[in-house]
């Protein structure tokens, strides 16, 4: 009698301590699955800023299908910039998020601006995923655009450009250079390499090794020291001017500079296209590195020019 009461007692005890652990087993279950739905399911918090307001397209391409991604969301976007500017080395570090598009210089080619109606009609290709190229991340884009620069056509048709990125909802990135002295010697070394080809006859607007900067950079422009000052005055009316066209658009000021002494700034940008942060990388490499006076051949001249001037730190500055 003694020894039945004990076992029965055993056999309790065993199905209490089994149920327990299967309890806790069901519930720490639950609740994991729990999580991983909230983390699946909750929205990066940029984008989920941008839910109320109509900068959220779901294109349809005429050239294939978007297939399971047809339901994610992308916003639309538009790098206006000047050549020299830093504008190929953003743009690439762009392209390297997995869910970012930008296509180029989609206008860089004449026959495409040569009115106000064909620069709309490549517009709504670039816009609905039908421009492709290798920059095309295609159906599961979060984030598609391109790069125009300011003598693309762009602002001789400012208003009707302007009336469509708000009409549909493309946001803009200004990438501007605040030394412009710097890119006055990158457009001139530049324009130079067009015809020169230093890199064993090949012209090379981006490198990727410090070698092929070194032998690019060897070149030493001659700046015209009598217009120098109308020019740089120029170039800051025109960047104002595209600034003040634009400025009902929904759009971010960003300096080259300012990127390259604080790359945190590009967690801004990626909120700014409402995309998950990540680490964004180039391969490009700066050409004309260190102090400007090694770069220029008439330095003395440009020198006297600028200082006294509201230019003069541009002498100094690096970048």
């Amino acid at each position: 009698m003694l020894l039945r009461t004990a076992v029965l007692m055993f056999l309790i005890v065993c199905s209490v301590f089994i149920f327990s652990v299967c309890l806790k087993q069901i519930s720490t279950h639950a609740r994991t699955k729990f999580l991983e739905l909230n983390v699946v399911e909750k929205p990066s918090q940029s984008r989920e800023k941008l839910i109320d307001i109509p900068y959220l397209h779901y294109p349809i391409p005429v050239s294939f299908s978007r297939n399971e991604c047809a339901h994610n969301s992308v916003l639309f976007f538009a790098i206006l910039s000047n050549q020299r500017s830093g504008s190929g080395w953003f743009e690439t570090l762009l392209n390297s998020h997995i869910n970012v598009s930008s296509n180029g210089e989609v206008f860089s080619v004449l026959q495409r601006r040569k009115n106000a109606s064909s620069i709309l009609q490549i517009l709504d290709k670039v816009y609905n995923l039908d421009w492709l190229n290798s920059a095309s991340k295609n159906e599961c884009s979060a984030a598609i655009g391109l790069k125009w620069m300011l003598n693309q056509g762009l602002m001789e048709h400012h208003k009707e450009i302007a009336e469509y990125f708000n009409r549909r909802r493309v946001s803009v990135i200004f990438l501007f250079r605040r030394n412009l002295l710097r890119r006055i010697v990158s457009l001139l070394a530049n324009s130079y390499d067009s015809y020169a080809k230093l890199l064993n006859g090949t012209h090379k607007s981006h490198v990727h090794s410090a070698e092929e900067a070194d032998i690019l950079s060897k070149y030493k422009p001659t700046i015209n020291s009598t217009s120098l000052l109308d020019d740089l005055k120029d170039m800051e009316i025109r960047a104002a001017k595209a600034l003040e066209y634009f400025n009902s658009t929904r759009h971010m000021i960003l300096y080259y500079e300012d990127l390259v002494r604080n790359p945190n700034m590009l967690k801004d940008v990626q909120e700014f296209l409402g995309l998950p942060p990540m680490e964004l990388t180039s391969r490009q490499v700066k050409i004309h590195r260190g102090p400007l006076s090694d770069h220029i051949q008439n330095w003395d001249d440009v020198r006297k020019t600028l200082n006294g001037t509201d230019y003069e730190s541009f002498l100094e500055a690096d970048y």
